[in-house]
Formats: structure tokens, C-alpha cells, sequence
């Protein structure tokens, strides 16, 4: 019988990784201002993009729209967001930073630079040029951002 060694498994490690890097990342925006991931990715769309649907946000940031329409929720409750309906379209809102929630967003870019820039220091030259350009080739290859509101045990928890 053919075994598969999960710890040399390149998904597996991608993902672990990836949780690892995203749970150290959300230390910083817990401890500055208690959000949650989903919360935070909705700030950091929204910081960058001006104003998105909530449908453009989840595909985005990879959330389910379950996660994105409680962190719109918990972002308005803070007063962080406001929501304006579509004129042609009731059921779509179009959602956009309050001056709030943009001072929050602004005191978090510095604050995401830096931990990407420590992250970044761990590795040599040719290592930062390779991971930025592997990642992107893998990014390619798995045509990323298709199909994946169809995937049902997607969480969202990453960043």
C-alpha cells in the first residue's frame, strides 16, 4: 500500500503555513482593535477598494458569505461602515468605511507593512524572490478564486 506522508505533503504544509502566518498576523489587529479575521479582512477590502458588495468581498478575501455578512454587521454595530442600497437592485448594498472605520484601516496598513517586511527578513534574497514568484505561479496554476463559494467546507479562516 502507497502511503502519503502529510508532513512532506506540499498542501498540507501550504496550509499549515498559512494558518500559522494568518493566526500571527491577527494578533495585531485583535490586540490593536479586537477584530476577528473575517472583520478584518472586510476592513482591509474595503480600506483598498473604497466600496464593495458583499459578494465582492468574499470573493476577495475567500469568505463564505455567512462570515462576511457577520463582519459587515459587527463593522456597522462599531459604526466602522455604512451600507447604501443599489438603486437597480435591492438586494445588493453596497458597503463603504465611515471616517471611523478609515482611521482604523490607515493605523492597520503601517502596522500589515511591517509584519509582511519581518515575515520577508526571515528569508535571504533569493528566497523572498523565490516565494513571491512560486507563490504567484501557484496562484496561477490553481486558477485561484474559481469555484469556491461552491465549496461548502471552505471556513474563511485565513488571511
Amino acid at each position: 500500500m502507497d502511503v502519503l506522508e502529510l508532513e512532506s505533503f506540499l498542501p498540507y504544509r501550504l496550509y499549515r503555513l498559512a494558518d500559522a502566518v494568518s493566526r500571527e498576523f491577527s494578533r495585531v489587529y485583535k490586540n490593536r482593535h479586537g477584530l476577528t479575521r473575517p472583520e478584518w479582512r472586510t476592513l482591509a477590502g474595503l480600506g483598498q477598494h473604497g466600496t464593495m458588495t458583499a459578494s465582492a468581498i468574499g470573493e476577495q478575501s475567500a469568505m463564505h458569505k455567512t462570515k462576511v455578512s457577520r463582519a459587515v454587521a459587527e463593522l456597522e454595530r462599531r459604526r466602522w461602515l455604512t451600507r447604501t442600497p443599489d438603486e437597480n437592485d435591492r438586494r445588493v448594498e453596497h458597503l463603504t468605511l465611515t471616517k471611523a472605520g478609515l482611521a482604523a484601516y490607515r493605523e492597520m496598513v503601517p502596522l500589515a507593512k511591517a509584519f509582511e517586511r519581518e515575515l520577508l527578513a526571515k528569508l535571504s534574497t533569493g528566497e523572498r524572490a523565490a516565494i513571491v514568484s512560486g507563490v504567484a505561479a501557484l496562484e496561477t496554476g490553481v486558477a485561484l478564486g474559481k469555484d469556491q463559494d461552491s465549496d461548502p467546507s471552505r471556513t474563511g479562516d485565513l488571511e
